[in-house]
């Protein structure tokens, strides 16, 4: 919390009512306006204490109008009544008077944005442009002046656009252009920035017109409106022009290109007639008025926004407070606000995650208020240490903002209330005391006897003297920080700390060398002091003896720590071993970690709380679960505060907030993210961390820590006049009220007064409930918990074996939930006696989530926040569930329900509406009983009490069981006639029919049972016709309620027995039997007891008594049904019975049924029954239970020989195979013909007799067309191992290309291939293979011949034709060369060669060699012409046609 410090200005003795303030915007200097009727007007400038320039005095004897500072210089532009203007330099006291150009009151001063340029106006119209040089001095007489004829009102100036080559550069560097990135960020050439400042300005005037005057002052009219205009506002994210009138019309316009304005928007603002309008304008577009109200109104144009902020009288503002004025820090983001009862309100702005700043109300949080009295009629934030100007009417006071002062030290507390007021209190004895001193308190240090304040300049201290504070000595000292150890006084000056008595004698000097720096840093611990420097040095004094002696030399931290820029604070534990460090970085941002320098080891660690972590190597549970977890609840977050224990030199303490906050220096203070954390520090096991701790939402900041309790100072929520008054709920739980000196009415300064309770104290997780306890129980609990912070549990059991508090063993169970030993808290709830807990913790253990177990001791110990915190940890959301309904927390119940564990959804729905229930609210039980899909029995259940709710909801919910429900009670109540019209409703018949037979409706019970065919009624209608005897209706309805046993039962006692058959057939097996039965035994329709012995499955009965009384009929029936299931010797028996009958179909069925194969395959061979896929199916037996092995092979063979004399050849192929004989099923497959079916089988088989065989067939068929069947015969032949076949097969290919094609190289290529495989074969036949495969080689010689002369007619003829003659005389020529071939290549050489006479001896020696054949076979047509027509021999047509007609006869046996 902040107080605001008010210096009154020093004016000098006589001065008028100030009217006007003015700060610059940059240096501590207010100007302030003052006039009087009588002796004019004066202007005065004052420092930031109020301190008043005398040199800078103004005084005319006319009033001054307008106060104006340049925006860069220390120079104030001064309008005066009469139209002079004059230009005061600050702090020489120099007037410039500028040159008489207006002679009215001046309106209107306005400096350009660098102050290059000020613009002056006046009340009649008159619009001046002065130049101001570098220095703020004026330069020559005015550029231009305009005169518009009205008042001129106001002025604004248009911020200067960038210049075009920057707006280039900028495109340029966002794709990536490295030159464009390195001018752009000022590496190379300067830039041409365009104009540095805009000169051109709009200008406003009292008959509503706005005047645009450019650089060169040249003026045009840009807009008009209809009332005088009150304030122009510039949005420069829009680039528009907002005007604001004196009837507070605000008119918005859209500036365009060619230099004229359009309106988009206009809205009047809300006002209170007749007051004063206060209007400010911020940087983010929000536009803020007070006008005379109790409230402040905000406009955020920028999203067309609006709301109010009003003043809280809980915060100590009064009713009927009216604001006067308001002022804006942007710097410090806080909206001021003067009242009419001398109090300035403070608006915060909270920034919340997520969100931007002014996005709504909810953002701005109210401060206390600070008091000056009288009427605050005006209020200005200035200067660059912004400062708050207020003038109360009577004078003007400057306000500066000062962190709360506060300290704590040996159970003694202050905390700074106002600027010149502390709470003081006393622990020990429960004092509470209030100091009023008579200095502005910048800085307060506590002892046990005394209390000592400074501000700076000034050092008092105070003695505690029973109930009231008595000065014991005064000094000046320019020490801005202060330490206290016993009666020694500890403050600083440059390069030493002087110790001094509380009256100000200096006892010792402590000196710093140059390099250890200037101390600006002081902490004192027990009777330990640390001193900090300015150059990062820090020393620890042991002040144990007469004279400080140095504890340490000193230690230079910017050697240890990088980028360390300067202290922020050091502190040291109890025993000067550790001294604890926050500092800034070099950037002024403060670091995220704490750092620790032990100043025996001489080492600097840290914990980092950016990260949840310490330095690396130093914590020894760092891996822990519980560290992990506490780690992550830590993470981006920075330190602002730390403290030692006092008595234990191990524990510090750290106040730490969002990572998001610490760059404020108090706005952390409002946040309710607040953290305070609790470390164990030693040499051995470094920084170990204890607990986390959420600071309340109604404290304000952490004092100290002192075991067993942490000290927080409160918000002060109230402050009226003497009054002050803390939040609720936020004084020192079971603290007693303290005594406190309020009996002195006015008490003097130094006196106590009324005191607030400003120091709330809470206890150390582990010491809740031990508040009060002795030392020894102390120091054993804190070494119990540090020994197990470091997981050394013999070490603390040691610690607390000799206390038998069951306090503390409850404060150490819990502690156990924070480390998650379940074994430890199985011991001290043993030692608690609490055998509820210890059966919970053992029933839980069966949960798999070790987070679930600790969950359930959370809970037992009433640790309810750890609990759903570690149930939300494992996402044990059923848990969950049940933990908030346990606890009433409903409405979170059900959100985790419907979002985490919709498997429980409705029965959380069901317990919800049964608590709704248990609380009295019924209607929004039967909402959740609805939702739960209950509200059939529980809505009802629970409004049976109340009968018309019941009926309303009842008809509302239209709901079939609601119906029924209803009816049963209006039944009970004995009306019958609305019950049925419900049972009807809710078309229950059974009911429906029930009731009318009690009412005797028989009739109508029978129309809606046959209607509707319900089963339950017909059944309920059939007993009601039964018990009076109507039988032929009982059978009716005991047949649509499908209750066929009891109308068989009927119809047997009454002999119905056409009707008992119908009803046997619809009914089950065993009503069936006993309706056979009852035939067979009345002798009569036996045809129908075998018929129903047959459906019932009796079917053995069936055919004895089929048989017995010759129901052949029926017999045919009952045999279709018989499978291999059957009896054996049942099934032979019909088979008999068919075959008497000749059907012997159905006879061979039932022996293969009967598993009598044979005698069924003989019946089928003496019959000629033939053998279907289906029947050898079956036939096929494959349990060798039946038959072995060898008959069942010989079954299927006798079964494959009947399928051939049948002609069923695939079946038989597929018998034998089954049977094992692959030769019989080739064969088989053979006269099938299925050529596809016998390769695929030879190739299954791979036998080379199937190899043959197949190929045997294949030959068969025309393989000379299809080579696929040829490569297949030759495969055949060589896997069948059968060489001599293949050279055979060889042989016929030759042959017929030598027949068919006269080719005898392909002929001479297959005999080949026929003489290497006959020479593989083995010779089995006494030498004819050698002479086979000599006439082979003979045939290949003759063929070689012929087809050598061939190829060597082209090159030699003659020689080829000698060879050719030759070869006529070689024996046995034919039919390796047929004789034509040889005798047509001669006569065609002949004929070529014009023998023709040769050729034709030729000719008739060849036809006299074949007599029997046609020459023309073998001489081509064309040869045997001119031949003829050579010698003169006449060509016969008819030879020639016959001769034709047995070539194409040749012709086409060659192409088949």
């Amino acid at each position: 919390m902040a107080v605001y410090f008010d210096h009154r200005i020093e004016a000098p003795e006589g001065s008028d009512v100030p009217f006007q303030l003015s700060w610059h915007s940059a240096l501590s200097v207010l100007a302030v306006a003052s006039s009087s009727p009588a002796s004019g007007g004066n202007v005065d400038l004052y420092l930031q204490q109020g301190e008043y320039m005398e040199s800078c005095h103004t005084e005319r004897p006319h009033q001054p109008a307008v106060l104006r500072w340049h925006p860069v210089k220390a120079v104030l532009a001064i309008g005066w009544e009469n139209g002079e203007v004059v230009l005061l330099t600050h702090p020489s006291g120099d007037h410039t008077v500028l040159p008489s150009t207006h002679t009215a009151c001046i309106t209107l001063l306005e400096w350009s944005s660098s102050g290059s340029r000020l613009v002056t106006g006046d009340r009649t119209g008159v619009l001046a442009v002065w130049k101001v040089d570098a220095r703020g001095r004026l330069q020559g007489n005015h550029l231009v002046k305009h005169e518009y004829g009205n008042p001129i009102t106001c002025c604004i100036f248009r911020p200067a656009s960038p210049g075009d080559d920057v707006a280039m550069l900028a495109r340029a560097s966002v794709s990536g252009d490295e030159t464009a990135l390195d001018m752009f960020s000022w590496k190379g050439a300067p830039l041409k920035m365009g104009p540095q400042e805009g000169l051109s300005f709009y200008v406003s005037t009292a008959d509503g017109k706005v005047h645009s005057v450019d650089e060169h002052c040249k003026t045009t009219t840009l807009l008009s409106v209809e009332d005088s205009i009150k304030t122009l506002l510039y949005l420069d994210k829009r680039d528009a022009l907002a005007v604001i009138t004196e009837t507070l019309m605000l008119s918005q316009y859209t500036l365009l290109p060619a230099g004229g304005a359009q309106e988009f928007m206009k809205v009047k603002l809300s006002s209170k007639s007749g007051q004063k309008v206060d209007i400010i304008w911020t940087e983010n577009s929000l536009l803020i008025t007070a006008t005379g109200e109790q409230f402040i109104r905000l406009w955020d144009l920028e999203r067309d926004d609006n709301y109010i902020l009003s003043l809280d009288e809980t915060l100590g503002f009064e009713r009927g407070e009216m604001i006067n004025c308001v002022s804006f820090c942007a710097g410090k983001e806080i909206l001021a606000a003067g009242t009419s009862h001398g109090r300035i309100a403070m608006w915060r702005m909270v920034v919340q995650p997520g969100s931007s700043r002014g996005e709504s109300k909810a953002q701005w949080k109210l401060q206390t208020p600070t008091e000056i009295h009288g009427n605050v009629t005006q209020l200005q934030w200035g200067s660059s240490l912004n400062l708050l100007a207020a003038n109360n009417s009577n004078t003007v006071l400057i306000l500066s903002e000062h962190v709360m002062s506060a300290d704590f030290s040996q159970q003694v507390a202050a905390v700074q209330l106002t600027p010149t007021q502390l709470s003081v209190t006393q622990f020990s004895s429960e004092l509470h005391l209030t100091l009023q001193s008579d200095m502005h308190i910048k800085g307060v240090c506590v002892t046990k006897d005394s209390v000592t304040v400074w501000n700076g300049k000034q050092v008092t201290v105070y003695e505690l003297s029973g109930t009231v504070l008595r000065n014991t000595g005064s000094f000046l000292c320019d020490s801005h920080v202060v330490a206290v150890y016993d009666e020694n006084l500890y403050t600083v000056e440059p390069n030493r700390v002087q110790i001094r008595t509380p009256q100000g004698t200096v006892k010792q000097l402590l000196t710093f060398t140059k390099a250890e720096g200037n101390p600006v840093l002081l902490h004192v611990c027990q009777a330990y002091l640390v001193v900090g420097t300015d150059t990062a040095h820090v020393r620890v004094f042991d002040l144990s003896r007469r004279d400080a002696k140095a504890h340490c030399s000193a230690k230079n931290l910017a050697d240890q720590i990088l980028n360390l820029g300067a202290l922020r604070s050091v502190k040291c534990n109890g025993n000067g071993s550790q001294v604890s460090m926050l500092i800034s970085q070099v950037n002024g941002r403060p670091d995220h970690k704490v750092y620790f320098y032990d100043v025996e080891m001489d080492t600097v660690t840290h914990f980092d709380f950016f990260t949840g972590r310490p330095s690396s190597g130093i914590s020894h549970q760092d891996e822990s679960e519980n560290q992990q977890l506490q780690g992550t609840e830590l993470s981006r977050r920075c330190p602002v505060s730390h403290s030692w224990d006092e008595s234990d030199p191990r524990l510090f303490v750290c106040e730490t907030v969002p990572i998001s906050s610490e760059s404020s220096s108090n706005s952390y203070l409002d946040m309710v993210d607040v953290s305070v954390v609790t470390l164990f520090c030693t040499q051995e096991h470094g920084l170990l961390l204890q607990d986390c701790y959420s600071k309340p939402p109604g404290l304000q900041a952490l004092l100290a820590l002192a075991v067993p309790y942490y000290y927080f100072s409160c918000k002060l929520l109230f402050r009226r006049g003497g009054v002050f008054l803390v939040e609720p709920g936020e004084r020192d739980p079971g603290a007693t009220e303290a005594p406190s000196a309020s009996h002195e009415t006015q008490p003097a300064r130094g006196a106590s007064a009324q005191a607030p309770h400003m120091v709330s104290r809470r206890a150390l997780r582990d010491f809740v409930g031990l508040e009060n306890c002795e030392k020894a129980t102390r120091d054993a609990m804190l070494n119990f918990s540090f020994y197990l912070t470091i997981g050394d549990m013999d070490e603390a059991f040691k610690s607390i074996k000799l206390i038998k508090s069951k306090v503390v063993w409850e404060n150490m169970a819990r502690m156990c939930v924070k480390t998650r030993r379940l074994d430890v808290a199985r011991v001290c709830l043993g030692n608690m006696g609490n055998a509820r807990a210890a059966k919970a913790l053992k029933e839980a253990e069966a949960e798999p989530e070790p987070e679930a177990r600790v969950a359930m001791l959370a809970i037992q110990l009433g640790m309810l926040e750890d609990a759903e915190k570690l149930y939300k940890s494992c996402k044990r959301y059923d848990l969950l569930n049940i933990f908030y309904q346990a606890h009433g927390r409903w409405q979170e119940a059900l959100e985790i329900a419907e979002i985490h564990d919709r498997t429980h959804l409705r029965t959380t729905y069901y317990n919800y509406a049964k608590y709704l229930e248990s609380m009295g609210d019924k209607s929004l039980a039967v909402a959740y009983f609805e939702k739960s899909d209950t509200h059939r029995v529980e809505v009802p259940r629970m409004l049976q009490d109340d009968t018309p709710s019941l009926e309303i909801y009842v008809n509302k919910m239209k709901d079939k069981n609601i119906y029924k429900w209803w009816a049963q009670y209006l039944e009970s109540q004995s009306d019958m006639d609305s019950a049925l019209h419900f049972y009807e409703s809710a078309q229950d018949y059974l009911s429906l029919v029930r009731v009318h037979c009690y009412m005797g409706n028989i009739q109508k019970a029978s129309e809606i049972a046959n209607n509707t065919g319900d089963r339950a009624a017909s059944y309920h209608l059939a007993r009601h016709y039964e018990g009076h005897d109507d039988i032929k209706q009982a059978v009716h309805f005991y047949t649509r309620a499908q209750a066929y046993n009891n109308a068989i039962r009927l119809c047997k006692e009454n002999s119905l027995d056409d009707q008992l058959m119908n009803l046997a057939l619809l009914s089950n097996p065993e009503d069936m039997m006993e309706a056979a039965c009852y035939y067979e035994e009345k002798a009569t329709h036996m045809d129908r007891a075998v018929a129903l012995y047959h459906k019932a499955g009796y079917v053995s009965k069936a055919l004895e008594l089929a048989f017995a009384t010759q129901q052949f009929s029926a017999l045919q029936l009952i045999a279709e049904d018989l499978n291999e299931n059957s009896d054996p010797a049942l099934l032979a028996r019909c088979s008999d019975f068919f075959i008497t009958h000749s059907q012997y179909e159905k006879s061979v069925e039932l022996l293969v049924a009967a598993k009598k194969y044979n005698e069924a395959l003989e019946l089928c061979v003496s019959q000629n029954l033939t053998i279907t896929e289906d029947l050898a199916k079956r036939m096929t037996v494959t349990d060798s239970n039946d038959l072995s092995e060898a008959a069942r092979k010989e079954l299927m063979e006798k079964i494959a020989d009947c399928c051939m004399r049948q002609g069923n050849y695939h079946l038989a192929t597929k018998k034998y195979t089954q049977a094992g004989n692959k030769l019989k099923a080739m064969r088989a497959l053979l006269k099938s013909g299925h050529t596809e079916k016998i390769i695929l089988f030879a190739n299954v088989c791979r036998q080379k007799e199937l190899f043959i065989m197949a190929a045997n067939y294949l030959q068969s068929l025309d393989w000379r067309k299809d080579p696929d069947i040829l490569k297949t015969i030759i495969s055949f032949y060589t896997k069948g191992r059968a060489p001599d076949l293949l050279a055979g097969f060889y042989e016929a290919c030759a042959q017929v290309e030598i027949d068919d094609y006269q080719n005898y190289e392909k002929a001479l290529d297959a005999l080949t291939e026929a003489a290497k495989c006959l020479s593989k074969a083995k010779d089995a036949s006494s030498g004819q293979q050698d002479v086979r495969l000599a006439d082979l080689h003979h045939k290949i010689t003759l063929i070689k011949k012929f087809v050598h002369i061939r190829r060597l007619y082209p090159e030699d003829a003659g020689d080829a034709v000698r060879l050719c003659e030759s070869l006529l005389e070689e024996p046995e020529l034919n039919p390796a060369v047929r004789v034509g071939d040889v005798f047509s290549f001669l006569i065609e050489h002949h004929c070529q060669q014009g023998n023709f006479q040769v050729a034709y001896h030729k000719l008739e020696e060849l036809q006299k060699l074949l007599p029997s054949q046609n020459v023309r076979y073998y001489i081509s047509q064309e040869s045997l012409q001119a031949l003829h027509k050579a010698i003169g021999l006449p060509f016969d047509r008819a030879d020639r046609k016959q001769s034709l007609k047995e070539e194409d006869e040749v012709e086409e046996d060659l192409n088949v």
